[in-house]
């Protein structure tokens, strides 16, 4: 039924087809999140979108760094989305339809942390399926129509099964919250909190605009709004834009320098709209084809979307359509905002509350029936005074009611801090990857009990640098600046690491600080502790053998493990878990179904823990909530990776960080989490050119570095960008085979907040 639908639908308006995949959950590639901590907003139409702009502003300043997610459903609403959101949202798209492969596909790639539906959009596989991948779900602005309500009440058993999967419903007023709950929402998640429409930020059109040039140079005795007109709902109502021409014309007759500007409120009235001008013998313009400046229409056709409150400021009256015929009417607060009369038919019920206020307030002008707009029209026309004072009474009574926007923000706010959600993978991989992970659990599990039957003291404090995911989370740098640190106390440290994916025939390395040793015989990481020149490093998979060798080689008293949290048969005195803010629990699952290395119940044997890139995203305050349930004992700090300087690979030459010696630049790097050097660039202001990525610990091949040359070249690049860690893995030869263009990479070093704090805990854990 649903495809005949579609089908029907697309061979009305073609452009229905190109919906369609992502009505199917089939987004773009580019939507595609590493991890979780994105915002998913959803506003069916037109009203809806306008209604939320405030809301994704404010979002934008207060989650800077958060991904936000727009979906409509209607052509109209997507129009109007492009047109008013498109430079605060990340993504706008169709919402899927309420199937759950498509609602689950959706979900897989924007993997939000918390989903807003606006209004009253109550779809049951949605509400469950967020629920169900723990991300917080809240419906904002939450409205039922005196219409609605009677018709819901008989299905009251099919919402208690789906309202309660929301962890807040913000009603607009107090009646609709009793409707919320009557229907079987919690009471105690219920809340009044006000109506969006209230928050509307009056912004009139730029003077640039053709409509605004239009009626500079028409200079019109006065100009009236008729706005989104409707046609009959019912048998017996009128057609408001018939209306709406018949008043018009018995209009002219007494101001001939009269301007309409007629406002249909489906698109795909707009030709109808134009024929009945015509019929009507009117001189007409349509705002679509406003181009010659020979254009003295009467009426001008407003055939586009999202632009109409921008234009209130142009008018002296404005009918609100969609209140002659049993429509429920539209939102007033726009037009009241620019101080200008209304004029509304007799249905409102869609916006009973303000319909009410403003009545008993004489901020509206209320007509029963179409014989009455022309004398309404001619009465406010005649009196300008009245005209105004109705305009003010309006402004008073919308000003009155703001705030419902700022609620909202905190809400989303708050849950944005409360959850981390996780993403399961789709069928038919998933029951295979939940049996594996089993498998690895349970391997996990013997291995660890093995190191802890084996488990050695060495003869000085150490301290474990580790984390419970696989990929980057910022251990190389954290192990060098502990080792600064402990040497500015006075401490003589050593790092000890397994040295991954080296190729030695010996089995235990031991290298003063600034050593020659190639990254072939090192492996990348412990190449860089090396060249830091901080402090002795070790290099075995067995730890305790090779930190014997540096006690008795070289004069240490501290040994940092790095990556050494699964590794047991050492005995730490301290262990520090480090937490990328970017993907913090791999998907809280263990591989291969997440990127666990064990299950989060490790967390209870951290002894502090560490957020790495702290800087970039906003979830800092749900991974603390998270860390907390497992672990309310051991102190939490942030750390966050500060760039230093660029190193021209050829001559080892630095370069200020503020001034770098590229312009046009491409960039490459294999990393655990290849996104945290892409966002360190975009906050440095690069954007590169050209993007590549290779798996954590790649070694460069001389084809792999041609083809990334000649990928840049072609994008217009002048020269490369790359980690000091993908800088030691090139192959021999790199430069000739980067051809003319030279290569950068970049210096950083990590910056822990409250360091004196943390050393104090670091220090006083090891005596």
């Amino acid at each position: 039924m649903l495809l005949l639908y579609f089908v029907f639908r697309a061979v009305r308006n073609r452009a229905y087809w190109q919906t369609l995949p992502q009505r199917f959950g089939f987004l773009p590639r580019s939507f595609k999140q590493t991890g979780p901590g994105a915002i998913w907003l959803h506003a069916v139409s037109v009203g809806e979108v306008v209604a939320c702009v405030e809301l994704l502003r404010r979002l934008r300043v207060a989650l800077p760094h958060t991904r936000l997610f727009v979906s409509t459903s209607t052509l109209a609403g997507r129009a109007t989305a492009d047109q008013k959101v498109a430079g605060l949202a990340d993504g706008i798209f169709f919402a899927p339809v309420d199937y759950v492969f498509a609602v689950r596909r959706v979900l897989r790639l924007l993997k939000p942390s918390v989903v807003v539906v606006a209004e009253t959009e109550i779809w049951p596989n949605q509400f469950r399926e967020v629920k169900r991948t723990g991300a917080g779900l809240t419906l904002v602005n939450g409205r039922i129509s005196d219409r609605a309500f009677p018709k819901y009440q008989p299905f009251r058993w099919f919402f208690q099964a789906v309202l309660p999967h929301a962890d807040s419903i913000l009603a607009q007023t107090d009646e609709l919250r009793a409707r919320f709950v009557a229907l079987g929402g919690p009471p105690e998640r219920v809340r009044a909190a006000g109506n969006f429409k209230y928050d509307f930020e009056a912004r009139p059109a730029a003077a640039g605009s053709p409509v605004v040039a239009l009626v500079e140079r028409l200079k019109p005795s006065a100009v009236w709004v008729a706005a989104s007109t409707m046609p009959p709902a019912e048998a017996g109502d009128p057609d408001e834009d018939d209306v709406v021409i018949a008043a018009f014309r018995e209009l002219l007759s007494r101001h001939p320098e009269l301007l309409l500007i007629l406002v249909p409120r489906k698109p795909e009235r707009f030709d109808t709209a134009a024929q009945k001008l015509a019929a009507a013998g009117l001189r007409y313009a349509r705002r679509s084809s406003l181009n010659s400046a020979e254009d003295r229409p009467q009426v001008l056709l407003l055939d586009t979307i999202g632009e109409l409150s921008g234009l209130f400021f142009l008018a002296d009256v404005v009918f609100m359509g969609g209140t002659l015929p049993h429509r429920g009417g539209h939102n007033i607060l726009e037009p009241a905002f620019f101080a200008k009369p209304v004029i509304t038919g007799p249905h409102m019920e869609n916006f009973q509350a303000i319909a009410d206020e403003f009545r008993a307030a004489g901020a509206v002008v209320e007509i029963q029936s179409e014989t009455q707009l022309a004398p309404a029209v001619e009465r406010l026309l005649a009196t300008p005074e009245e005209a105004r004072a109705i305009g003010r009474r309006a402004t008073d009574c919308a000003a009155a009611r703001s705030g419902a926007t700022a609620r909202a923000m905190q809400e989303i706010v708050a849950l944005h801090g409360c959850f981390l959600p996780q993403y399961r993978p789709a069928m038919p991989w998933y029951p295979v990857a939940l049996a594996l992970s089993r498998v690895w659990e349970f391997g996990g599990n013997r291995k660890f009990a093995a190191g802890l039957r084996k488990q050695k003291k060495i003869d000085a404090p150490v301290i474990s640098v580790g984390n419970v995911t696989m990929g980057g989370t910022g251990k190389t740098p954290c192990v060098l600046r502990l080792a600064e640190l402990l040497k500015s106390r006075g401490r003589r440290p050593a790092i000890l690491t397994r040295g991954y994916k080296r190729a030695s025939p010996e089995k235990y390395l031991t290298l003063a600080p600034g050593a020659r040793a190639s990254s072939v015989q090192t492996g990348d990481e412990p190449q860089i502790f090396i060249r830091s020149g901080l402090a002795p490093v070790g290099i075995g998979a067995d730890r305790y053998r090779t930190a014997m060798l540096l006690r008795r080689e070289f004069d240490v008293n501290v040994m940092l493990l790095d990556d050494a949290f699964q590794h047991v048969r050492v005995a730490r005195d301290l262990d520090i878990v480090l937490v990328d803010a970017l993907n913090p629990f791999g998907g809280c699952r263990t591989f291969p179904l997440g990127r666990l290395r064990e299950p989060l119940t490790a967390l209870t044997r951290a002894d502090l823990f560490v957020i790495t890139r702290a800087e970039v995203p906003d979830l800092i305050p749900a991974i603390e909530t998270t860390l907390r349930r497992w672990n309310p004992a051991a102190p939490i700090f942030r750390a966050r990776v500060e760039p230093q300087c660029w190193v021209e690979n050829s001559t080892g030459r630095t370069h200020d960080i503020a001034q770098p010696p590229f312009q046009r630049a491409a960039a490459f790097c294999a990393l655990g989490n290849p996104q945290s050097f892409r966002r360190t660039l975009l906050r440095l202001g690069l954007d590169p050119l050209s993007w590549t990525e290779f798996e954590d610990h790649h070694r460069y091949r001389p084809a792999e570095l041609r083809r990334i040359a000649a990928q840049a070249i072609t994008c217009g690049a002048q020269s490369l960008l790359t980690t000091e860690k993908d800088a030691i893995n090139l192959c021999d030869d790199s430069e000739h085979l980067l051809g003319k263009l030279p290569l950068y990479w970049l210096k950083v070093r990590m910056l822990i907040e409250r360091e004196e704090e943390f050393m104090y805990e670091l220090v006083h854990r090891m005596k």
